[in-house]
């Protein structure tokens, strides 16, 4: 096996153990939601993001918390805004 068969696999077994982490660190959390870490800093320094400091310097995030907030303001699909309308239409008649 060379070495970038087995720098792979490595991806492949991190990704699999990240998925069944509850508590991330700050690398962790930014390879796991794809934000670069100069993003999520400032995310974190802001309070933009949920995050837990237990002694004031390092960051962990719970997993469910951080997917919670990347899928928040869900963008509606044309199809479902044209029920909507058309929903609100035949009510208003």
């Amino acid at each position: 096996m060379d070495l970038k068969e087995l720098n792979e696999q490595l991806d492949r077994i991190e990704a699999a153990a990240m998925g069944t982490k509850e508590v991330l660190n700050f690398t962790e959390a930014a390879a796991y939601s794809g934000l670069s870490k100069s993003f999520l800093y400032k995310l974190t320094s802001g309070r933009g993001i949920p995050h837990y400091k237990p002694h004031g310097k390092l960051v962990y995030f719970q997993r469910a918390e951080l997917e919670s907030w990347l899928l928040q303001n869900r963008v509606s699909t044309t199809d479902e805004i044209t029920g909507q309308a058309l929903n609100y239409c035949s009510k208003k008649g």
